[in-house]
């Protein structure tokens, strides 16, 4: 697959296309100019989803609206990163009230699940695949929540093209076919995945129709009873009834007593830019402590790509993913202190254990005290000026692997997460959500809207958060060079669900082709384990809004199918 990450950089500087942008922007890892357009903009990892979304936009729909028809579309389309059976998180900037609003659509764990039914089953660790861990699907809730607040259009209006391209058919794309490949040989066994979501055995090839009249169904109950057509009656039943058979615990009742809740963003000042995120369960304010640790470099002179700029990106990193580890999770069930994991003076004392001149092999969290898979990415915005930033997952790909019977998606395995053992902030419990790595991300510039984006990919989302937001403030970048740009990934960190001590052999630097060679031998000197890798960096879209005249400036990840579009 030769369109892959590690590549794709080095081919791109081959093309005669690329050579022209190099020599109009002097990044020679620039693949094309960003999209620009006044009434309205859409940023997808499909561009028929893109299309889906500029056409609720032309019949007068809002961002929001858009935003949900494009993740519909979405779902359908590209199966190996989300659907409705997973969750969902988003952060609106309202034009009217000139406010940021979040929201956390995040499931709970089953109701009569608990520590010692996993103690009785004899699991140490919850499973990747099959039904234990699942929990409920937030994805629909958000939609709905969503759109009772910021839609403008009906919802069956918004969810009619997604609906009727699972009806007749669309033709599935090239990178997104590649991973539906590789996903077949792992989920094969799983109930319903095989009728559901294979042709004959196996996945649809590139350029291949694609229908799933079972999806169909299920939006259609969405679109005509809301939230209930999900969360309560037949679905909600037949999900309860598969997950049942297969030896689960994820009910009906606990669809029925789901709801998400509104949430407001975090933020922290760089370089007089203000970069808003969501608090835990999710991960997002990593890239919040992580860029109050890089404010106290003079990055920009460093020079995108040098030994630097990764190693001091990398200490930094370190820093902040231990307190992850120790401190990231439902709010409601332990007391994370957030304000002082993204305060400026917990910063200050960290950011002393950072040395210029070595990797730290042993990294412990802080003490901040009370001042703590795969995955679609989407942006749209209207000629109103309001702005969204959704991000949507199964967490591993096409999740569990579990399908309900008739109803066209996978159920997310978001509870692999869990750390089966007392006193962990991460620690299972009946009807507690479990750490989330999804997160999008938005830019305010006094005040202003200024760019929604996000780059998902796990553990990679908040090092790539960090990474745009220096490409853009820093290295001068503009909205698709700041993705284009090759990406460093460190990997090795203590992760929310391991329950092991401290990082204490440093990780390993994952770099992205191209990368000089000088800087790699920099790096080694410095002590990092430094490999070339494919991933994951995670894919990236955005949009930006010119404060001055409303222009919108589209930029999509490079390294997918994506596209970014506006009229």
């Amino acid at each position: 697959m030769t369109r892959l990450p590690v590549l794709l950089g080095l081919a791109l500087f081959a093309t005669t296309e690329a050579r022209a942008v190099d020599r109009i922007t002097d990044a020679p890892f620039a693949t094309r100019s960003e999209v620009i357009a006044v009434n309205g903009m859409a940023a997808t990892s499909q561009p028929l989803a893109t299309q889906v979304a500029l056409d609720i936009l032309k019949a007068g729909g809002s961002a929001v609206d858009a935003a949900i028809a494009a993740n519909a579309a979405i779902g359908l389309m590209e199966p190996t990163g989300n659907g409705i059976g997973g969750d969902l998180f988003a952060i609106v900037w309202d034009a009217k009230t000139q406010q940021l609003y979040g929201y956390n659509g995040s499931g709970r764990s089953p109701k009569s699940l608990s520590l010692a039914e996993f103690r009785r089953l004899g699991v140490e660790k919850i499973p990747a695949l099959g039904a234990l861990p699942l929990t409920v699907p937030g994805c629909v809730d958000g939609w709905t929540a969503l759109h009772g607040r910021f839609g403008k259009l009906p919802l069956e209006q918004v969810l009619a093209p997604a609906i009727r391209y699972a009806t007749e058919g669309f033709p599935v794309s090239d990178v997104i076919a590649y991973y539906w490949d590789r996903s077949v040989p792992r989920l094969k066994d799983q109930p319903g995945f095989l009728a559901q979501f294979t042709v004959d055995g196996r996945a649809p090839k590139k350029g291949e129709i694609w229908k799933n009249p079972n999806l169909a169904y299920t939006l259609t109950q969405i679109a005509e009873r809301g939230h209930a057509g999900f969360y309560d009656g037949p679905v909600a039943e037949r999900i309860g009834a598969h997950v049942k058979a297969a030896g689960g615990y994820l009910s009906a009742e606990d669809l029925r007593a789901h709801r998400g809740e509104w949430v407001d963003p975090v933020s922290t000042t760089y370089r007089g830019v203000e970069l808003w995120e969501l608090p835990p369960n999710g991960q997002g304010i990593a890239a919040l402590q992580m860029l109050n640790l890089l404010e106290g470099y003079d990055v920009a002179s460093m020079g995108f790509g040098s030994a630097e700029h990764i190693h001091t990106f990398v200490e930094a990193k370190k820093l902040a993913f231990e307190d992850r580890a120790k401190f990231y999770a439902d709010p409601a069930f332990v007391d994370v202190p957030v304000e002082g994991l993204i305060s400026k003076p917990y910063a200050d004392e960290r950011r002393k254990l950072i040395d210029p001149d070595r990797a730290a092999q042993t990294v412990s969290p802080g003490t901040p005290g009370d001042r703590h898979g795969d995955t679609i990415y989407l942006a749209t915005a209207d000629r109103e000026g309001n702005m969204v930033s959704l991000i949507q997952s199964n967490y591993r790909g096409m999740g569990s692997g579990v399908a309900p019977e008739g109803l066209g998606f996978i159920l997310q395995n978001r509870g692999e997460q869990w750390v089966l053992k007392d006193g962990h902030a991460n620690t299972f419990a009946p009807g507690k959500r479990p750490f989330h790595t999804i997160i999008p991300a938005f830019l305010t510039r006094g005040g202003k809207p200024w760019v929604a984006f996000g780059l998902m990919g796990g553990a990679m989302q908040p090092q790539g958060h960090v990474q745009i937001v220096m490409n853009l403030i820093d290295f001068g970048m503009n909205l698709q060079e700041a993705g284009d740009a090759p990406r460093i990934h460190h990997d090795g960190s203590t992760e929310p669900e391991a329950d092991t001590a401290p990082m204490t052999d440093g990780g390993e630097v994952q770099l992205e082709g191209g990368f000089p060679q000088p800087t790699i031998r920099a790096l080694l000197r410095k002590g990092h384990r430094v490999t070339w890798a494919d991933g994951p960096f995670g894919g990236y879209q955005a949009i930006l809004r010119d404060p001055e005249t409303g222009v919108y400036y589209g930029a999509s990840e490079s390294r997918k199918d994506g596209q970014a579009a506006g009229f």
